[in-house]
């Protein structure tokens, strides 16, 4: 399942791409815009590649975390890296009340773990546990570089579709040079082109999530921890939503403001009963497939 996933999110993301150089060529009209497009989205995605950390920490002003800060919280991350065969990562403290954590990074070594104060009051020492294992799981997985990629491209097809169709009020939309304006074209710059942006970015998100969480149960050999964690952060969250940028919600463990209805088809996240569903379901099978201590 793990390779499949690997390839069904490079086909998005590379299908993320050629919506940019799409984009970009329905307005120009000719190879410039190709070249256009293809520049955009070389820039976004090293540009994401290289400072994706940064901006999520930055979005939800999370602030270092040291040893003598939280040594109990310190060290049980220390215990789950051995666990997982992965490097410390930087520690962040979110100051605010709604309980969640992420993960970010280019890769393992140069990753950062971020709770917020909320879920470290909320939840017990065991259920925090299996939060973390879920990030270091992200991290080891490169998920936390897949999503800040795709959040970036999506955030470029978002804009060069603005800033192009307001220049197909003006520029032709054609080849010929013909001033004015095709309804349909400027149709798809301003809502057509985001809006399938945003459907590949929460694809590639759902996919991801579900992988999390057994890698968690994997390290932690605890399952039941993790469910338990998630009915929380799904309870308490929706009372105390978390303030961030909205592009970066899909790097949360948990998205409180996810509603059923048509609104499901812009999760970030799978449901979360069924991700307890699952976690439950392992939980019934024998300890030793879980527990790598």
């Amino acid at each position: 399942m793990f390779p499949f996933n690997q390839l069904k999110t490079a086909a998005l993301l590379g299908l993320m791409s050629g919506l940019i150089v799409l984009v970009s060529y329905i307005l120009v009209g000719n190879e410039q815009g190709l070249y256009l497009g293809l520049g955009i989205s070389a820039v976004t995605t090293l540009g994401s590649w290289y400072f994706s950390d940064q901006a999520a920490l930055a979005a939800y002003q999370a602030q270092p975390l040291q040893r003598s800060d939280a040594p109990k919280l310190y060290d049980t991350v220390a215990r789950l890296c051995d666990r997982a065969q992965l490097p410390m990562p930087k520690l962040f403290i979110i100051p605010t009340k709604s309980p969640n954590a992420f993960a970010t990074g280019r890769d393992p070594q140069h990753a950062a773990v971020a709770v917020t104060e909320g879920i470290i009051d909320l939840l017990s020492t065991k259920e925090l546990e299996g939060v973390i294992a879920h990030e270091l799981t992200h991290i080891r997985n490169r998920d936390t570089l897949t999503q800040a990629v795709a959040g970036t491209l999506g955030g470029a097809v978002t804009f060069v579709g603005r800033m192009l169709s307001f220049g197909g009020l003006y520029y032709p939309a054609n080849r010929d040079d013909r001033r004015g304006n095709n309804p349909i074209v400027l149709l798809f710059l301003l809502v057509l082109a985001p809006l399938s942006a945003t459907l590949i970015q929460l694809a590639i998100s759902r996919t991801r999530e579900f992988a999390a969480d057994e890698g968690a149960a994997q390290i932690t050999g605890n399952p039941t921890a993790l469910a338990n964690a998630l009915n929380k952060l799904e309870t308490v969250g929706r009372q105390i939503p978390i303030n961030g940028n909205p592009a970066m919600s899909p790097l949360l463990i948990i998205n409180p403001l996810s509603r059923e209805g048509l609104q499901n088809l812009f999760r970030t996240h799978p449901s979360t009963e069924e991700r307890i569903q699952r976690l439950q379901a392992m939980a019934k099978q024998p300890r030793q497939l879980f527990a790598k201590a």
